[in-house]
């Protein structure tokens, strides 16, 4: 048959296995492309060009129920076709996407339509190599991806394993990889695994429901630091295995999702890092990039000098992509740049403002945060945020920009997973109170004992 799927990326295995053609996104006037056969179409009464409009007005919620109808209707709702038909008509939608870790070793993925405000399961992530396999092949790249992404170990314990060597590297549980969106799909990046970072990368496709291995990163790494600019996905900092441990990485890489191809980028300088004298940095203190968030047509880094338990805020850098060039962030932005647990800096960046969420020091609420960047500081817009940093948490809360609004991700102490919105009563935007901010809870879903460990938004 010829179902008109994309595979446009090089050195792409897909775990989905209905055959592919390669579909020309210019020519769509006529929809001769699409033939499920000579004689059947989407809809029998109905020219398909004229089937793909009315499909493409559905709510997505709908598509999965709808593939199910016949392989005509199948090969229809998981083309690029009608995706791009979607996005010609401004019709595409905002899920927010949320990994949850189930147990050792394990993570869920569900993707909550705010529309309808119901949440859908994810396909597994696929697995290469069964877990008894993956112990006998510490030197291969490739392990269950499971492993890779879940994993019982916290991040706070797994630095201080690093420094303190706490635990053997040959016995170092999965952990560590990092999570990216581009072009309407979701990509998980590297990882480690026991004696090994990894740089393989799953891309997750909402349309086809499948996930795909695409080209590896230049370099293995672990807890890195991923964002989208200028239709690229940038992958900075993290660790590596180094001759006597873990290295950390002042480098990065650039993924061209058209292309598929990965480029190096110049290394971090760290230069408020070179300040402290050299014997002691190298022996005691050790440089790592803590978040990023693509901010005006850059990348800002958040930067820390970490001895456990404790991290050293040395502000940040800037990497201009068009100069190919890193440059030192402003002090109020980085200094003030707040830290969550185990020193990560949360940063998203909704209509061109840059936000953050500062956990307060009674571990049950926090404020939100936004960037002015004229007088390059920090400014409270809600001053109170009901979350609950449960220590034992990797990610005891997230942000997200939903529908040009900042939304909470948080955990009750009844395991109910809440997405919150603040929303200021009186338009008392310039002196917002506790008093004056209901929060709305937009979705709600019991993930039993599951931790957060991350959120993206897909616009699709």
């Amino acid at each position: 048959m010829g179902s008109v799927l994309s595979a446009a990326n090089n050195n792409v295995r897909s775990m989905d296995w209905h055959d592919k053609s390669g579909f020309d996104s210019n020519k769509r006037a006529k929809i001769s492309t699409y033939e499920y056969d000579s004689f059947q179409r989407i809809i029998p009464t109905l020219p398909d060009e004229l089937s793909f409009q009315i499909l493409a007005r559905l709510p997505r919620m709908y598509y999965l129920k709808l593939k199910m109808v016949s392989q005509a209707w199948r090969a229809a709702i998981t083309s690029s076709e009608l995706s791009l038909l979607r996005r010609e008509l401004g019709l595409t939608e905002e899920w927010l996407y949320v990994l949850t870790k189930v147990e050792a070793n394990k993570l869920d993925c569900y993707a909550l339509d705010p529309l309808f405000r119901k949440w859908q399961r994810l396909p597994p992530m696929p697995s290469l190599v069964n877990e008894e396999e993956s112990t006998s092949r510490t030197q291969s790249s490739w392990f269950q991806m499971w492993d890779v992404v879940g994993s019982s170990i916290r991040i706070a314990d797994f630095i201080r394993g690093w420094f303190h060597r706490r635990y053997g590297l040959d016995q170092m549980p999965f952990c560590g990889c990092s999570v990216g969106v581009a072009d309407g799909c979701l990509y998980v990046f590297g990882g480690f695994s026991k004696a090994v970072t990894l740089n393989c990368v799953w891309r997750y496709n909402p349309c086809l429901n499948v996930w795909q291995e695409v080209s590896p990163m230049i370099s293995g790494r672990a807890f890195s630091k991923a964002a989208f600019l200028q239709s690229k996905l940038y992958v900075v900092g993290g660790v590596s295995r180094g001759r006597n441990g873990l290295l950390p990485l002042q480098s990065g890489e650039v993924f061209d999702p058209k292309t598929g191809t990965w480029s190096e980028l110049p290394e971090m300088p760290f230069v408020k890092a070179q300040v402290l004298p050299t014997a002691f940095l190298a022996d005691v203190l050790k440089p790592i990039a803590t978040g990023m968030a693509s901010y005006k047509g850059k990348l800002y880094v958040p930067q820390s000098l970490y001895s456990w338990p404790f991290f050293f805020d040395i502000g940040g850098e800037i990497f201009d992509p068009e100069l190919n060039t890193w440059e030192t962030m402003p002090d109020g932005l980085g200094d003030g740049w707040p830290a969550r647990q185990a020193g990560t800096k949360l940063g998203i960046v909704v209509n061109g403002e840059l936000y953050t969420l500062e956990p307060s020091s009674s571990l049950d609420s926090g404020q939100i945060k936004r960037y002015d960047s004229e007088q390059d500081t920090w400014k409270t817009i809600v001053p109170q945020v009901p979350v609950h940093d449960f220590t034992d948490a990797e990610a005891p809360f997230l942000l997200a920009g939903l529908h040009g609004r900042v939304h909470v991700i948080t955990k009750e102490a009844n395991n109910n997973l809440q997405v919150m919105q603040a929303v200021l009563q009186n338009n008392t935007e310039n002196s917002p109170s506790e008093e004056n901010i209901i929060w709305n809870i937009l979705a709600s879903k019991n993930f039993g004992a599951a931790e957060l460990v991350s959120c993206q938004v897909l616009d699709v």
